[in-house]
């Protein structure tokens, strides 16, 4: 169902979210998406960076403390006005209204090993990882905090999957109604 904007007219294109454990490929995939439909790709680590939207440094998983409230505030009318793929690790900090779809990607934990410990993951970010896509958080993270008509898994595993995907997701945009 099309989200209403403040004016109360539903937006005229729909926002996504890509969202899954690191290494699941939410990146690649969002900016493929955003390429192949003309919507707007924000990754949530690139805004917190730039910005400065973080409030010191968790040295045991060597990433910052984001500020949610800040990227919040920085996002709501871009969200709104609708049109736009938002690719982050997490999901349950951004209001509901925001999306018409929510995206978990999902990729199998030996080919997560290697692509994590590529990336030069070690010890407790590491194991963190795995463990979080071997649980299954962040999908069930999406189904606590989304209507479960918005929210899809889907398999990440290869390049054949992420080019599927996309496929996918833009017959989903093109099809959208507002």
């Amino acid at each position: 169902m099309a989200r209403r904007n403040r004016g109360g007219t539903r937006r005229a294109r729909p926002n996504l979210l890509i969202t899954g454990t690191p290494g699941t490929g939410k990146s690649t995939t969002a900016a493929a998406l955003a390429e192949a439909t003309n919507l707007r790709y924000i990754c949530i680590g690139d805004l917190v960076k730039e910005k400065e939207f973080y409030h010191g440094w968790d040295s045991e998983l060597e990433c910052h403390f984001i500020n949610e409230d800040s990227v919040i505030d920085e996002l709501d009318d871009a969200m709104i006005e609708g049109g736009n793929i938002v690719d982050y690790h997490g999901c349950d900090f951004f209001p509901q209204r925001w999306f018409d779809r929510v995206v978990v990607l999902r990729t199998e934990n030996s080919v997560l090993y290697d692509r994590l410990t590529n990336r030069g993951y070690s010890g407790t970010k590491l194991s963190n990882n795995l463990q979080c896509e071997m649980y299954q958080v962040l999908l069930e993270e999406a189904h606590d905090s989304y209507d479960e008509e918005i929210v899809t898994e889907l398999q990440s595993n290869t390049i054949e999957d992420i080019s599927n995907n996309v496929s996918t997701l833009t017959d989903w945009i093109n099809a959208w109604q507002p």
